[in-house]
């Protein structure tokens, strides 16, 4: 009985995907970008926010993987999942998804602010919408998708009251769709490939390779022209000392465009996974096991502070 109760227990932390929190990094971006993020109340704040977004998140996956267990059991990939495998109760997940909502909604509206609970509340309409209704309806899906990370971003601006960068949006808006076309197009490959029916996910069969493939090439232009226009927008201090050393001609540097080159390749490296290894299904395991995704990623970001904090540059 012991061994039976630490398996259900074990299985329902792999059902919470704890690899996906990863995506709730997107709530540090207003704090990170405004120069504040060390600040001790507002790093504090964003960390609350953090987990109540990855609990509450957790619960939509519980649900999400209850409602498709009989599809997600003919899937070469997600019938490993605890609950389409038959190793965790759909009832478990069910009842557990609820307890994560009912306690973790009040919280956000105790322990951050109102339009942070208004965010979170939002998040499970949509994510309740969209597993019932919307992924079932081609581009619509991977719209909601990128929904999901733009309401991320706001919501770790209003937990901190910092304001956010609008181009900041508007790259997010690229790189989420850029994930969500890419998921379906390694997912529509390895279906093919095994030759087996989009029964798992009825929309892949109304997704035409040459779609995808411009709606990948679209976002992929979309996330690097964002990003270049918002790094080219922070602002920079020619009083610096490092300033002293160069010619006038660089004596108002954009420092954040020296993270552009890096954001080029981990989009081109995210293409190459998608069309030459056929590995994007999970884009969050992608990051996690691809290492020079993964390198581009964390070289990204200790540039990126290395210039809003110690260079004092600020968005």
């Amino acid at each position: 009985m012991i061994l039976q109760t630490d398996n259900t227990i074990y299985h329902l932390l792999r059902a919470l995907r704890p690899r996906q929190w990863v995506k709730n990094a997107s709530l540090f971006a207003a704090a990170m970008f405004s120069g504040r993020l060390f600040e001790s109340d507002i790093f504090f704040r964003t960390v609350v926010a953090a987990i109540i977004f990855s609990a509450l998140s957790s619960a939509t996956y519980l649900i999400n993987d209850a409602i498709d267990a009989k599809k997600d059991a003919l899937h070469p990939i997600k019938k490993n999942r605890p609950i389409p495998s038959g190793k965790l109760s759909r009832e478990v997940a069910i009842l557990t998804a609820f307890i994560l909502i009912f306690f973790f909604i009040p919280t956000s509206l105790v322990a951050v602010n109102f339009h942070f609970f208004l965010i979170c509340v939002g998040y499970l309409l949509m994510q309740g919408t969209y597993s019932l209704w919307l992924r079932h309806v081609i581009i619509i899906d991977a719209l909601t998708v990128a929904m999901g990370f733009i309401l991320r971003v706001f919501a770790g601006g209003f937990a901190t009251s910092i304001p956010v960068s609008s181009w900041i949006i508007l790259a997010t808006i690229g790189l989420s769709l850029l994930l969500a076309f890419g998921k379906r197009r390694s997912e529509r490959t390895i279906l093919t490939n095994l030759d087996i029916s989009f029964k798992t996910r009825e929309t892949l069969k109304h997704y035409p390779d040459s779609l995808l493939d411009s709606m990948i090439s679209m976002s992929a232009s979309f996330t690097i022209i964002s990003y270049s226009f918002f790094s080219f927008q922070a602002k920079s201090r020619p009083e610096l000392a490092i300033a002293r050393f160069l010619p006038t001609t660089l004596s108002s540097p954009k420092w954040m465009m020296l993270t552009i080159p890096i954001v080029i390749y981990g989009v081109a490296r995210y293409l190459y996974v998608i069309y030459e290894k056929k590995d994007a299904e999970s884009p969050e395991r992608v990051l996690t096991s691809d290492l020079p995704l993964l390198a581009s990623v964390m070289v990204w970001a200790l540039v990126a502070l290395a210039i809003i904090y110690p260079l004092g540059t600020t968005i």
